[in-house]
This record gives structure tokens, C-alpha cells and sequence, in this order.
């Protein structure tokens, strides 16, 4: 089942080029079932779910108030559902030693309550506290970019998106995907935002999951699928 991405009185000229893109991809029929797949929903006996269903969810969240601004050993447990890993050197340095008190200064600036679409674009510009929190991740030896971000989307999962190379190859390379994605997501009176609520809705994913997941999830299944040899 598709959803709808029909925008009354908008025609596809008056949208970021992000956006179109996500209307193309998030109206593919194939994206309800990718969802229910990935999340294991409605799964036949003996097929399991990915285990990247669990990110958000595992322990918790990274997001309850307990553990928000810092970094725990769950978290990093979490990125692997992803199937990404934390150098071992870096995981200790961000439990036990200064990475982690400079990251947690950085996560407390940044807001745990606020979805994307309802942000205002400096909380995720250049230099905002969540930039400075990625750059400096993605800073440390063998961490890099993806893993970067997919760490700080399990302690802000309203608030950034999970983006790694798959989804890039899916929807290109904007000079900034967090930037880019609040656009797409506010603009048209906020389309794409109800587009992804209907898609969670419909494919019956938990309320608990982010917006911001569901997108990266029916991205990634959908292009995936396909076959693409996405460059690293």
C-alpha cells in the first residue's frame, strides 16, 4: 500500500530538491511492507525483524532523562544494532575519560523534546552544539562520519537522523542532510512530516519511533532492495 504524497495547490517546482526526492521514494508501494518487515510487524514463525528495530528502543532509549547527556555503554551497544561499531579506544575514552565529559557538555545543549520539523534551523546549523557534538565524533580515529551521526541520533532520535551511506546513495549529497531534511520536513506546510506520521500509522510502527526513523528506515529498505553498489 502507498501513501499519498499529493500536495494540493504544490506543484513538485515549489520543493527542495530533497524533498522530491522523498516524495518519489516514501510513495514507492513497496514502503508500508518494508516498514512491517523491518520492524516485525506481523512477521510469519521463524522470521525475525532487523535488529536495527531495536535502536531507538534498546534500554530505554538514549533520550530518557537519566542518560540524555551522556553517552552510556548502551548506546554503544545500540549503534551496533546498525551494524556499525565504536573503536574500542574511543568507547573507553567516551565512558571513562574527557571524550565523554566534553560530549556531555555538547548533548546538554542540545534539546531532547523537540521533534525536527518543529526546531528551529540553528539548533541543527554549523556550529550548533549537535555540529559540534558530530564533528567532533566523527574526529576520532576510525570513527568517521556515519557512525557520528548514528550515535548522536540515539541520543537525539526527534532531533537527527540517522544518515549513512545507503541513504546518501538514496537521496544524494547535500552540503548539509540536516539542514536539508528540516527543510523538506517544514516546508508545504509541514507534507512530508504528515506523510511520515500516515506511513508509521498504516504500517502500524509504534508511536515511539521517530519520524525522523521511519524515514531512514522505508529510505534504506527501499533503496537496499534495489541493488544499488553504493559507494563508500
Amino acid at each position: 500500500m502507498a501513501v499519498s504524497t499529493a500536495t494540493p495547490g504544490v506543484s513538485d517546482g515549489a520543493l527542495s530538491p530533497l524533498s522530491k526526492r522523498l516524495r518519489v521514494l516514501l510513495g514507492a508501494e513497496r514502503v508500508v511492507d518494508d516498514l512491517r518487515r523491518y520492524f516485525g510487524i506481523g512477521l510469519p514463525s521463524g522470521v525475525v525483524a532487523f535488529t536495527g528495530s531495536r535502536f531507538e528502543h534498546l534500554a530505554g532509549g538514549g533520550d530518557r532523562p537519566e542518560v540524555a547527556d551522556r553517552v552510556t555503554a548502551e548506546d554503544l551497544v545500540a549503534v551496533q544494532t546498525l551494524s556499525v561499531t565504536v573503536p574500542a579506544s574511543v568507547a573507553l575514552d567516551i565512558l571513562e575519560g574527557p571524550l565523554g565529559a566534553r560530549l556531555s557538555g555538547l548533548l546538554h545543549a542540545i534539546p531532547t523534546d523537540i521533534n525536527m520539523v518543529d526546531a528551529d534551523a540553528d539548533v541543527v546549523a554549523d556550529d550548533s552544539p549537535a555540529d559540534q557534538a558530530w564533528h567532533l565524533l566523527r574526529d576520532q580515529p576510525d570513527v568517521g562520519w556515519v557512525i557520528a551521526g548514528k550515535l548522536l541520533a540515539r541520543k537525539r532520535p526527534r532531533l537527527l537522523p540517522v544518515y549513512d551511506r545507503v541513504v546518501r546513495c538514496a537521496v544524494g549529497r547535500p552540503s548539509s542532510f540536516w539542514l536539508a531534511l528540516h527543510t523538506a520536513l517544514r516546508e508545504n506546510d509541514v507534507a512530508l512530516h504528515r506523510q511520515l506520521l500516515e506511513l508509521r500509522q498504516v504500517a502500524g510502527v509504534p508511536e515511539t519511533v521517530s519520524v525522523l526513523r521511519v524515514c531512514d528506515v522505508a529510505v534504506w529498505m527501499g533503496h537496499r532492495a534495489e541493488g544499488h553498489a553504493c559507494p563508500r
